[in-house]
């Protein structure tokens, strides 16, 4: 072994112990890595499967009580109120943002700041959503009296019909909840799960009676691609470019002067009426060479593309860009109703608003 003395001995016993306490580390590391892998899906997938059962359960609420809520609120005058505690009120703001972007006026009030001087914001004809999974809330228990006080109607969405809240509301949407997601049954999970797709629910069932369409949606989302995509028009865009044309007796020589110096990429061709009658793109240029015949003699018409796919200016912008896509272009001829030639519009219009 090489040992020359005791303390040789003893120097090599501990670097063997070093080395042997370092493998014990580098297994349990190793170990702990494969049973947190198994425990990290195993968690993931049961907590997915709590909720989804959850809203298989939700499927219930949806009754006769349900829809005379969605009326009364349909017919109400005022707002919808939307109030709650912990993390019932971050559901509650949530809704109110789906309600007020889908045509449904609405705000939020924190349940605690209420009874602090907020129950102020309510006025005659609202009608208030208090949310709590329990309905026993020391807060929610003393709002609900002075909302009555008030007469404004009470819509309880709460996880027990026999709770407070569910006693003492005008209308109950129940999100019952056997068991939260967490491996403890305390954090809230599939019950805000609950809360937060029943609110979806209210709102679209208020969205389908107001008969709301998509350029309602468009007034309350004009920024950001989704409101884009809505309201954007192609006469927005095409003003922006150079309006490339040539003659069908015009040169090879013009056409190709025409398409570079306006920087498009191609060039409409008109007919002697002024009408569109082709187009010549980097495409067709290509093409021409490719055929590798005289070139002294050729004009626009010999080597446009006729009938070239077009998009009228009032068109909505996304159009364009479902045209392109479809045909595997960049670029598309703009006309008018009457067919008349307009500009271009261009696959880096769309890019640079945001479409893509």
């Amino acid at each position: 072994m090489g040992i020359q003395s005791f303390f040789d001995f003893q120097e090599q016993l501990q670097d063997r112990f070093v080395r042997l306490g370092a493998f014990f580390k580098s297994f349990q590391k190793y170990k702990n890595h494969v049973i947190s892998e198994g425990l990290i899906r195993k968690t993931a997938l049961r907590t997915l499967e709590i909720e989804m059962k959850a809203l298989r359960a939700l499927q219930e609420s949806i009754d006769g009580e349900f829809e005379a809520c969605v009326n009364a609120v349909y017919a109400c005058q005022g707002r919808l109120v939307v109030t709650g505690i912990g993390k019932s009120a971050l559901v509650g703001q949530k809704i109110v943002a789906t309600l007020n972007s889908t045509g449904t006026p609405a705000l939020f009030m924190h349940a605690a700041d209420a009874i602090h001087g907020d129950l102020g914001m309510i006025q005659p004809g609202d009608f208030v959503l208090c949310l709590s999974k329990s309905g026993e809330t020391p807060e929610i228990r003393v709002l609900v009296p002075l909302l009555k006080n008030l007469g404004n109607p009470i819509i309880g969405m709460v996880g027990n019909r026999a709770s407070y809240l569910g006693r003492h509301a005008s209308y109950v949407l129940c999100t019952p909840v056997d068991q939260e997601a967490d491996p403890n049954n305390l954090a809230p999970t599939a019950s805000t799960t609950a809360q937060m797709a029943l609110g979806d629910a209210l709102a679209t069932s208020l969205l389908a009676l107001r008969g709301f369409s998509p350029q309602d949606f468009a007034q309350f989302h004009p920024g950001g691609a989704l409101g884009k995509q809505l309201y954007l028009r192609v006469s927005d865009l095409y003003p922006q470019n150079e309006r490339p044309a040539v003659q069908e007796e015009d040169s090879l020589q013009q056409t190709i002067l025409e398409m570079t110096s306006k920087r498009l990429g191609a060039t409409a061709v008109l007919n002697p009426t002024g009408q569109l009658s082709g187009i010549v793109t980097d495409g067709d240029l290509r093409r021409m060479l490719e055929r590798g015949n005289g070139f002294d003699n050729l004009l626009a018409r010999d080597i446009m593309t006729s009938g070239p796919k077009t998009i009228t200016e009032n068109a909505m912008a996304v159009k364009a860009l479902q045209v392109m896509r479809k045909n595997s272009i960049t670029q598309l001829v703009v006309t008018d109703e009457a067919g008349t030639y307009k500009g271009f519009v261009h696959l880096h219009d769309l890019i640079r608003e945001g479409l893509i």
